[in-house]
């Protein structure tokens, strides 16, 4: 399946190499990519939402710590270790409710550690191969994860979503979106109702993107219209990705979802939630233990040159809101669908 959407990829040119990611935060208007080649340059990426999205934050932080190994090669062991480290922090710091960033920055030490008694030069070559792994190795899932769920869809759904859990989201092909285009490429005729996804606009500047460009049928609404839109009909299924789901199936996500799984909820309607097994958190037992981001005021008082709200009005920004287990239909993960998915049935995909 062809990728029109490549969000990060990695470079190397006459000895150099470097990071590239798109720049999220001025889709669609502007399509370009920043370079990157520190950890510190990346936890930056990853804290403005240059890059977001869990799996494609978990990618840039892999690709962070190989940066910051190549940078240090040269050095003395234990120097390399030291400022290593502070790599792994700064990472580490750039964002708390994505719980992939801090798995694949665990999957990283644990690299780091079984070539424990290598030269810098030699660990910061296998950190590298590490992160590239992780990349290769979310494409897969993701499409692993399409072809379960796109047969939950049925020929001429219409798929409400929520934020952008696309290839922007991901090493590419999507967990959402992923499943909408696995079912588009099966020869299901899918159309996609996107939610704006106040205040950041991941819906309509990210979500509706990527649909044009690959001329999956879109429409984009605002927020307040989802419970509208189902009362009439015109919703056949929910579909949207997760930052972490807690042990027993409670989900956390982009904010306005939990709005979106009790409307569908009330009019019967299907709410699926799309996560690879890294985004599973078993060490956290509920979601109301998830670590939920609280962002700049500005993200919600104005938009880029544009301010709406009063001068100093008060005001709250939570990234993430918690959807509860019972309001979620099933989870699509690479190892198939999990139907009202419990601390039991969530214990079984691990076991």
């Amino acid at each position: 399946m062809t990728q029109a959407v490549v969000t990060l990829r990695w470079m190397n040119e006459s000895g150099k190499q470097w990071l590239e990611m798109i720049d999220q935060t001025r889709l669609p208007a502007v399509f370009e990519y920043l370079s990157y080649d520190s950890a510190q340059g990346v936890a930056e990426g990853i804290r403005t939402m240059v890059v977001r999205g869990a799996p494609a934050i978990g990618v840039a932080a892999a690709y962070g710590v190989a940066l910051e190994a190549l940078q240090l090669r040269n050095l003395p062991r234990a120097e390399f270790d030291q400022r290593l480290q502070q790599g792994f922090e700064v990472l580490a710091e750039s964002r708390p409710t994505a719980v992939n960033l801090f798995w694949a920055l665990n999957r990283m030490h644990v690299c780091w550690q079984q070539h424990g008694t290598a030269d810098a030069v030699t660990l910061s070559d296998e950190l590298l191969k590490e992160a590239k792994a992780i990349h290769s190795e979310d494409v897969d899932i993701n499409l692993a994860m399409g072809a379960a769920g796109a047969a939950l869809l049925s020929d001429g759904a219409r798929v409400l979503t929520h934020c952008n859990a696309g290839a922007l989201a991901t090493a590419g092909h999507g967990t959402a979106l992923g499943v909408i285009r696995s079912a588009v490429a099966s020869g299901k005729r899918i159309s996609v109702i996107a939610d704006e996804t106040r205040p950041f606009l991941q819906g309509a500047r990210l979500t509706a993107w990527e649909m044009v460009q690959e001329k999956i049928p879109v429409t984009l609404i605002t927020d307040n219209m989802a419970g509208h839109m189902m009362a009439r009909g015109e919703v056949d299924a929910v579909i949207v990705g997760t930052d972490r789901v807690a042990a027993n199936g409670d989900v956390a996500n982009k904010i306005g979802t939990y709005m979106v799984a009790v409307l569908a909820h009330r009019h019967g309607i299907p709410f699926y939630v799309a996560c690879p097994l890294s985004t599973i958190d078993m060490k956290i037992a509920r979601g109301e233990d998830i670590p939920i981001e609280e962002r700049s005021p500005l993200e919600v008082t104005g938009y880029r040159d544009c301010q709406w709200a009063a001068a100093g009005v008060m005001v709250r920004n939570p990234s993430f809101d918690v959807t509860p287990a019972e309001l979620v239909t099933a989870l699509i993960t690479e190892k198939g669908v999990i139907h009202q998915p419990d601390m039991y049935k969530l214990r079984q995909l691990f076991s």
